[in-house]
This record gives structure tokens, C-alpha cells and sequence, in this order.
């Protein structure tokens, strides 16, 4: 399927369906996908082969720059976001002056638009720098992603670029001691000969017990709504979304679905 990349450092404000108003800012190349996971339903679509990779992170001035114009130019034209989203064509905190770029979109959110809130969607895979865990702990929504329950379920779907351990990223989880929202995507398909399904019961019981011992604020469900860049993936139904939120429910967490 197609698939799409973000061709700007700031794009938006868009109408996102977990978010609100969202004014998006892209730390990665702007002409092809940078991320330590190479998930098989990114909308992005794949990572490219190493020979043909760009290590070409957006200048941190420029990505100032970049911020300050837009949120002057929505502030004179009386448009103000909900949400300040770090996202675009793969994995933010990989961005070597992450935790400076944060720091500063603090500064300019409490001056211009002081009731926006600041969001970061990452896979957690950088958590372990002290340097990015400390700008995480600083933000509004932390949304950091955890999709399954079983580790060789997370590899085959997430696709991770060099080791994952899913004990080791649901430790450094419950180290934001609850500052943090938990993003997972449900989905049910093939890839590689290989079914994929993180919506057994066996698989969400597993995931509801690292929940509880991460204790997120709140935790965000949702399912493919866009292309990607395989066609054997399946969406999964609003009711089937439910019924994980009310298992969710039941052990003491707020849920938001989207689908």
C-alpha cells in the first residue's frame, strides 16, 4: 500500500483523533524514514537499507527557528493548538539534541500558547539515555508505545532495529512512576509467513500484568487508519477495542480508544 512521509519540520496544525488541534514538529529527514523500530504497519512505511540510510537530523537552530514562525504566525491569526506533538517520519528521541529542543519548546509553549500542552510519541527505545528520559519526564504526554505482551510478539510486529528486551523497557517504564500514557496499536495479520496477533486473550492477559506494574496515567488503544506497507494486516473492530479498554478498566487504568 501507499504509504507517506512528512516533508516538513512543522507541519500542521492537523485535527489528530487521539490529540486534539496537534501542531506536529519532525525531527527526522524530511525524504526517508529514520526509527530504531521498523514496525509493519507504519504509516512511514519501511526503513530504508543501511547502505541508503541518511543520517541527516534537522539542525536544532532551525528547528527553533522553524517553531518560533509558526506558533507567531497561528498566534496572530488567533489559531491555537491543543497539543504540540513530537512525531514525523520515525523515532523523535533519536534526534542527538532532543532533550535542548524540548527544553526550548517549554520555553516558547509557555510564552505564546501557555495552555497547549506538549506531547512526545516514541517507541521507548532511547528511555535508557538519562538525557532523554529527563525531557520525557518533562513534557505533557509522554505516549510511549508497548505492543504486545510477549516479547517475540513486539519483534514481530515492531520489527525492532538491534536487541529489544521487554523486560528491560517495562523496568525502565515504571521508573517514570506514572508520568507516562501508554500507546498500544491491536492489530491481527501476516508478515514473513509468520501470523500476527496481539489481541488473544493469552497475549492481553501478559500485557495487562506489565500495566500494572508500569502504572501509567492513562493508556491509549487505537488500530491501523491509514495505509501500510503490507496488505495482510487487519483492522481491528471498535467493539473488539472496547471490550480491551474494559479489561483495562477493571484494573484501574483510564483508557482512550480510537479506531
Amino acid at each position: 500500500m501507499a504509504t507517506f512521509l512528512f516533508d516538513k519540520i512543522i507541519f500542521g496544525p492537523v485535527k489528530s483523533r487521539r490529540l486534539g488541534v496537534s501542531l506536529g514538529i519532525n525531527l527526522l529527514p524530511n525524504d526517508c524514514k529514520l526509527c530504531s523500530f521498523n514496525c509493519i504497519y507504519c504509516e512511514c512505511g519501511w526503513n530504508p537499507d543501511k547502505r541508503d540510510q541518511k543520517i541527516s537530523f534537522h539542525d536544532r537552530e532551525l528547528v527553533k527557528t522553524s517553531l518560533w514562525e509558526k506558533l507567531i504566525e497561528m498566534k496572530n491569526e488567533n489559531k491555537a493548538p491543543d497539543v504540540i506533538t513530537f512525531a514525523g517520519n520515525g523515532e523523535p528521541t533519536l534526534h542527538p539534541d532532543f532533550a535542548e529542543i524540548i527544553d526550548y519548546t517549554i520555553q516558547v509553549r509557555d510564552e505564546i500558547f501557555p495552555n497547549a500542552r506538549i506531547a512526545v510519541l516514541s517507541n521507548a527505545t532511547m528511555i535508557h539515555k538519562k538525557s532523554v528520559f529527563e525531557a520525557l519526564n518533562k513534557v505533557d504526554d509522554n505516549i510511549l508505545k508497548l505492543d504486545g505482551g510477549f516479547e517475540k510478539t513486539i519483534i514481530d510486529l515492531d520489527q525492532p532495529v538491534g536487541e529489544y528486551s521487554l523486560s528491560k523497557t517495562v523496568e525502565l517504564l515504571a521508573k517514570f512512576e506514572g508520568n507516562l500514557i501508554v500507546q498500544t496499536l491491536f492489530i491481527r495479520g501476516k508478515y514473513n509467513n509468520k501470523i500476527i496477533d496481539n489481541t488473544s486473550g493469552e497475549e492481553i492477559a501478559v500485557w495487562l500484568e506489565h500495566l500494572k506494574k508500569i502504572q501509567p496515567k492513562e493508556v491509549m488503544i487505537y488500530t491501523i487508519s491509514r495505509d501500510t506497507p503490507i496488505d495482510d494486516l487487519v483492522k481491528i473492530s471498535l467493539n473488539e477495542l472496547n471490550l480491551i479498554a474494559d479489561k483495562v478498566g477493571e484494573i484501574g487504568f483510564k483508557t482512550q480508544i480510537s479506531s
